[in-house]
């Protein structure tokens, strides 16, 4: 038995690998060989007839932000002319028609203002809280909770507490691209570093709370420092279990950075069967369909994944990036039936739900779109 195999076999079998062995899988390129082996991994710890999917909307209430990312086209500047708060009203539209098309939650994020204070964030919760108790707002990534908590000098703990009272539902894990602070200093500036992204769902882990944790790959990093953060995800796991699901994505290109060559199909399926075998405490894998086009995301179910991750019936940040990928429901759902599982709609806790039929929506006044309004302090 080779040494590959010995650290699969031990995947299999449910025996937790170390990041050596976990680095050693990253030099392996027999991509077949490691998806096997996640797949196996993914049929122990999901048996059920199965798969499933969410319907959300990701809302970017904002667009202004104080850090630099290399990588980031979708940030601008408080003078910037497409600079843009969303109001209110707009808010209120985009959230009726996600629950006309039977969605239960709303993904809420945008940069990190350099303004706005945590007042701000808790009328806003607690607005859509009152409008719409049925939807769970699954809100604010960690380096957007860090930067609340240093701009208001507030302690990181009252900051969440006072967020979940205001009804923050769940911490989604965006703006964690890769947990190594050589990394994360190099991409961009003025953002939370990888113990400051990890204290955020740390402390709201304490408070109870639950989320995702996530990890954008294919710049500058190494095997080395994908292992550094896949460990550093497994720990914290271990400590509070408080993540419900990882999701993967390669990093894309674009205008911003065009001089990187694209991470094709072939990395982000070898990745993301890798981080299956090596999370064993992480319950749920989705695939990033939005990032690689609807036939791997569907391949990705054989790779580790036993999620096709949302609808996402708006989606920005990555669609600036230059990549536009759409699926509908229906897509979604014959993808998971083709595959040979039961499409199942669930919850960001990953309770299944029952699915609603789409329902009309009401008439509404025509409003201007929110990149084509005025800066709103």
């Amino acid at each position: 038995m080779t040494t590959i195999d010995r650290i699969l076999a031990k995947a299999t079998d449910g025996v937790r690998i170390t990041p050596d062995e976990c680095l050693q899988l990253f030099a392996c390129r027999d991509l077949l060989r490691l998806g096997r082996a996640a797949h196996a991994v993914t049929l122990r710890l999901h048996p059920e007839p199965y798969r499933t999917y969410n319907i959300d909307r990701n809302i970017n209430y904002t667009n202004i932000c104080a850090a630099v990312c290399d990588f980031c086209a979708f940030y601008r500047k408080s003078h910037d002319a497409d600079a843009y708060i969303l109001p209110r009203e707009e808010l209120y539209k985009k959230v009726e028609e996600t629950i006309a098309l039977g969605g239960d939650q709303i993904l809420l994020q945008g940069g990190m203002h350099p303004s706005l204070k945590l007042e701000w964030y808790e009328e806003l919760l607690r607005d859509l809280r009152s409008r719409f108790p049925q939807v769970n707002l699954h809100a604010f990534s960690p380096p957007e909770i860090w930067h609340f908590h240093k701009i208001n000098k507030i302690p990181l703990k009252e900051v969440l507490q006072r967020l979940k009272d205001a009804g923050l539902g769940s911490l989604p894990g965006g703006g964690g691209e890769i947990l190594v602070d050589r990394v994360r200093k190099e991409l961009t500036k003025g953002k939370a570093l990888a113990d400051e992204w990890l204290e955020v769902c740390r402390v709201w882990h304490q408070l109870g709370g639950k989320g995702t944790c996530t990890m954008m790959f294919g710049h500058i990093e190494t095997d080395a420092d994908r292992v550094e953060h896949l460990t550093r995800l497994r720990e914290l796991q271990d400590e509070t279990g408080g993540f419900t699901a990882f999701i993967a994505w390669t990093m894309q290109p674009g205008h911003k950075m065009a001089h990187f060559p694209e991470v094709g199909a072939f990395e982000y399926l070898r990745t993301q069967a890798i981080a299956r075998l090596f999370l064993d405490n992480i319950p749920n894998i989705q695939s990033s369909w939005v990032t690689q086009g609807g036939k791997i995301g569907q391949i990705a179910l054989f790779f580790g994944a036993n999620d096709m991750g949302s609808l996402m019936i708006e989606e920005n940040v990555v669609a600036s990036a230059g990549t536009v990928h759409y699926l509908t429901l229906e897509e979604i759902k014959r993808s998971i039936r083709e595959a040979g599982w039961e499409p199942r709609q669930r919850n960001v806790f990953y309770e299944l739900i029952e699915e609603r039929p789409p329902q009309p929506l009401q008439a509404q006044p025509e409003r201007t779109s929110a990149t084509a309004l005025p800066l709103l302090n």
